[in-house]
């Protein structure tokens, strides 16, 4: 089957592989219609590797997707033929320790899509689990159906926070998960979040959600602005979704005392960490992984309409052109957040 295959570090291209679709009896098998070009997809392009994951042979990309069910198990009673769905794209071991607790996003033997050894999506048929395939609602396209994942992250993020309704945010960082998570956070109860970043491109996107204050830091610190803005008293809940160590340095002047500090990107360096800037506020710490339990709960939120997706999406690429995709990705233009591969009909 054809698949855009990362062959090494900084190398790929569209061929045929062998990939495996016998079906199970809990299984469904999706034609694939669209997939989000993901920043860890893009950095196992550009790296070869994230942390303790590393590509040591040819692995299929791809994990944000939505597509159509074309068959299904003896024992699948939830989905039939015909059922547009998007895919959770990770899948533990429900026997675990961790899954038992409800905490499968951080089972040891997880098996997710594009993550070394695993083959991700970016191919015109797949087999997945049953259990973490999710029927779109009619009003829910398959573009939206591909942003369930990574809004979902932001998802585990405001519910890791756990927003009191009116509190007051502070992201940092205007990337596409960044603007996710705020976008979670308004969603969760947030009455005001601001969005830091250097890209005045990329906060201008942010900037059209009513709710969503950007703060472009190349012309005033975030710590400032957040003080002005809260007289002085600091955020209710800081999100940290840069992934930049520099995003560290006086990060505990944004919170309030008390405050949370939901630690959401993957710094690639060490961090300095100030641990009595912490205690003296006493704030409380969480950290985000994935997310469990709460894919469907992302999907039916946006197809509420109370979260819409669709300005996010700013490039979409035929099959065809997959790595002419993922070399604008790399490029990290400033004006785009999202872009997806078409690999369906274009029929929606």
């Amino acid at each position: 089957m054809q698949a855009l295959v990362l062959e090494e570090k900084g190398v790929l291209s569209l061929r045929e592989i062998e990939l495996p679709l016998e079906l199970g009896p809990d299984d469904v098998k999706i034609a694939i219609h669209t997939v989000g070009v993901c920043g860890s997809d893009v950095h196992y392009y550009t790296h070869g590797a994230i942390g303790p994951y590393v590509v040591r042979e040819p692995m299929v990309l791809g994990h944000e997707a939505a597509g159509t069910v074309i068959e299904i198990g003896s024992n699948v009673g939830n989905l039939q033929v015909g059922n547009r769905v998007c895919m959770e794209p990770g899948v533990p071991d429900l026997s675990s320790r961790a899954s038992k607790l409800g905490l499968y996003n951080v089972d040891p033997k997880v098996r997710f899509w594009a993550t070394p050894p695993i083959h991700g999506v970016l191919t015109p048929e797949v087999v997945h689990p049953a259990a973490f395939t999710y029927r779109l609602p009619e009003n829910v396209s398959f573009a939206e159906g591909a942003m369930v994942e990574p809004f979902a992250i932001g998802m585990q993020a405001a519910a890791r926070a756990r927003i009191a309704p009116g509190d007051v945010a502070a992201v940092i960082g205007c990337g596409p998960i960044g603007i996710m998570v705020a976008l979670a956070a308004l969603a969760g109860g947030c009455s005001r979040v601001f969005i830091s970043d250097f890209s005045a491109e990329k906060l201008a996107i942010a900037g059209q959600y009513p709710g969503i204050t950007p703060v472009n830091i190349a012309e005033r610190s975030f710590a400032e602005t957040i003080a002005a803005e809260t007289v002085g008293w600091g955020a209710d809940v800081v999100f940290e979704a840069s992934g930049s160590a520099k995003a560290f340095a006086g990060i505990f002047e944004l919170v309030r005392p008390g405050g949370a500090l939901v630690l959401v990107g993957l710094p690639v360096e060490a961090v300095t960490f100030d641990v009595p800037g912490a205690i003296s506020k006493e704030v409380r710490i969480e950290t985000v992984f994935r997310y469990a339990n709460i894919f469907d709960r992302a999907l039916q939120l946006i197809a509420s309409g109370k979260v819409d997706l669709k300005p996010l999406i700013t490039g979409t690429f035929r099959f065809k052109d997959s790595i002419s995709a993922f070399e604008r990705a790399a490029a990290a233009r400033p004006s785009d957040v999202k872009l997806q591969i078409l690999i369906g009909s274009g029929e929606e």
